[in-house]
Order: C-alpha cells, then sequence, then structure tokens
C-alpha cells in the first residue's frame, strides 16, 4: 500500500464480489485523503498469452487494472525471436477488451522484467545461448525501447539500467545493487559493464541507464506516448518490422513507433496517416518527409528502433 498507488497480489485468489466492494471504498478513502488519482492494480498472472483473462478482471472483479502479462510475453517472445511481433499486434487490437476500452488499457502497467519470472536478459540469454554480449544487450534495448514507447504505465526492475542478467525467476532475479556475498549473483556477467555485483552498481553512465534515461525523458515530452491512442501499422509472424502510431490527444498529431526484432536491416514502406507528410526523429533515424501521402519508408538497422514525430497538417516541426 503505498501514498498513491495499491498493488493487489491475490486478486484472482479472491471473489470478484470482494473486489466490487473494496476498490470503490479504497478510491473513496483515497479523495478524501486528497489524493484523486490513487492508483490499484491487481496481479493476475497468466503463462498464456491471453488479454482476455485479464481483461475480464476489469470488468468482473472491477479491478481498475491489472499487471499487463499479455505485453510482457508479447514483447519477449518478439525481442527473443521465438514469435514474430503479431503477438503484439493481437495485443493492441485487443485493448477494447478492457474496462474502458483502449483508455482503460493505457493504465496497466507493463513490464519486461519481473520478479516472479525473471529478468528480459536472461530470457534472451536462453533463447539465443550463442548470441553475443553485444547482441543481448541490443535486443535488451529494443525491448526497454517498446516497454517505454508503447501503450501503458511503464515499470522498470530495479537493476535492469545496470545490466543485470540472472539465471531465473524469484531469487536468482533479486540481485543486490550494494555489494553483494552472493556467490551466484556475482558470478554472473553483467550487460555493458565489466563490473560484477560484488561491487556497488549505481552507474548512471551505463549504456542501459542512459536509454532507460532518455526515453523516460522523451515520454515525458511527448503526450502521444504518455496518453496516445494506438493503431498497429505494420507486423509479421516472424521476426522484422513492427510499427504502430500513437496519436496526441490535444491535437491529434501522429508519432510513428518503429522496432526491428530481427537480426538484419529492415527497409520498408508503411501506411500513416495522409496528413502525416513531414517527419522529425525523435529517437533513432526517420525520413524527412512521407514517401507518398499516407505512407512513409522505415529503414532501421537489426535490433533498432525509431520514434518519428509527424509534423503539424504536412508542415516540419520547429
Amino acid at each position: 500500500f503505498g501514498i498513491d498507488g495499491f498493488r493487489i497480489d491475490t486478486a484472482k485468489h479472491v471473489n470478484p464480489e470482494f473486489w466490487r466492494a473494496f476498490v470503490p471504498a479504497i478510491l473513496d478513502r483515497a479523495r478524501a485523503r486528497g489524493i484523486p488519482n490513487f492508483h490499484i492494480f491487481g496481479e493476475v498472472a497468466t503463462s498464456e498469452f491471453d488479454p482476455a483473462l485479464l481483461a475480464g478482471w476489469t470488468r468482473n472483479a472491477g479491478l481498475p487494472a491489472v499487471l499487463d502479462f499479455g505485453f510482457a510475453v508479447g514483447a519477449i517472445d518478439a525481442v527473443t525471436g521465438k514469435q514474430g511481433t503479431q503477438e503484439l499486434a493481437r495485443m493492441l487490437d485487443a485493448d477494447v477488451l478492457y474496462a474502458g476500452g483502449e483508455a482503460g488499457a493505457r493504465q496497466l502497467p507493463t513490464f519486461v522484467s519481473n520478479h516472479d519470472a525473471g529478468r528480459v536478459a536472461m530470457f534472451i540469454r536462453n533463447a539465443l545461448p550463442k548470441a553475443s554480449g553485444e547482441e543481448v544487450l541490443a535486443r535488451v534495448k529494443l525491448a526497454h525501447a517498446m516497454l517505454l514507447t508503447l501503450r501503458g504505465v511503464p515499470v522498470i526492475y530495479y537493476g535492469d539500467e545496470q545490466g543485470f542478467a540472472g539465471l531465473g525467476g524469484d531469487q536468482s532475479a533479486r540481485q543486490d545493487m550494494f555489494p553483494s556475498q552472493v556467490a551466484e549473483y556475482n558470478g554472473q556477467t553483467l550487460l555493458g559493464t565489466k563490473a560484477t555485483t560484488a561491487q556497488s552498481n549505481f552507474d548512471p553512465g551505463h549504456p542501459l541507464y542512459r536509454l532507460i534515461a532518455d526515453l523516460a525523458r522523451l515520454r515525458r515530452e511527448t503526450p502521444a506516448l504518455s496518453a496516445g491512442s494506438s493503431k498497429v501499422r505494420h507486423f509479421l509472424d516472424k521476426p522484422g518490422l513492427f510499427v504502430v502510431s500513437r496519436f496526441d490527444p490535444a491535437n491529434g498529431r501522429e508519432v510513428v513507433l518503429a522496432f526491428n526484432t530481427s537480426p538484419d536491416p529492415v527497409a520498408q514502406t508503411v501506411p500513416v496517416d495522409p496528413a502525416s507528410m513531414t517527419f522529425t526523429a525523435l529517437a533513432g533515424a526517420c525520413p524527412a518527409a512521407a514517401a507518398a501521402p499516407g505512407s512513409i519508408t522505415l529503414e532501421l538497422p537489426a535490433f533498432g528502433f525509431a520514434v518519428c514525430s509527424a509534423g503539424e497538417k504536412g508542415k516540419a516541426q520547429p
């Protein structure tokens, strides 16, 4: 129970009738104490990729939000190459199932690492045991780019920004930030650094720290990324290009998000809003102008991503 939020660990083990009474009472209590935006979410874990199982708890039990395991599974399967990006596309299409529809889905806490299941770097290493450290780091960066630009409320698991990976879930994913005396932790190779957990790991210069900080700032400064609606533009049932447009809730301006989950460069023309004629790169490489009204050509390196903001009504942004 925090100052401005409440996490329910056992949501699915209690009758829905209880939550339908409990949640409104807690929200009333918070408002009476001057906290109008008290965030409640339930931990409804499922090993299956089925947003309907999660969405049902926002309707049947009245939970305002649930941890978005659907996002986690879709993103991890994509960055490990286990699947294409169809699971992420399906996740966004299923947002209408949540109470409040797409707006309700934007309240879901999203994540790629979890204290019980394990860290995204561990999933990538297990799926690709022959991958180099540089490739694993690039895939972890891509996962965090998805986390910090796609819809939802991003949750960064501590230590991911310092390259922690771990060997599994639960205790094997709870490395120390301060100097550790745990042999299992200290024997692990971290990403993007020569440090180990035997020393303090609070390095603001770590490449993952810098990436997360830059994308967090971009998210704060770009309303489409924090509160905008989403439209899937391109996806594949194999590793490759995934493109989503998000729209500024105030003026409708389009921001195009592109991710390449493939180990090869990609170049692809994809649809966009016909009014989006010029673009500014907020991250990665973006075309300066549309290829034709209603389409742009994107070029991304292996495991690359881009955030492209459209100019207003065909005009370049200042």
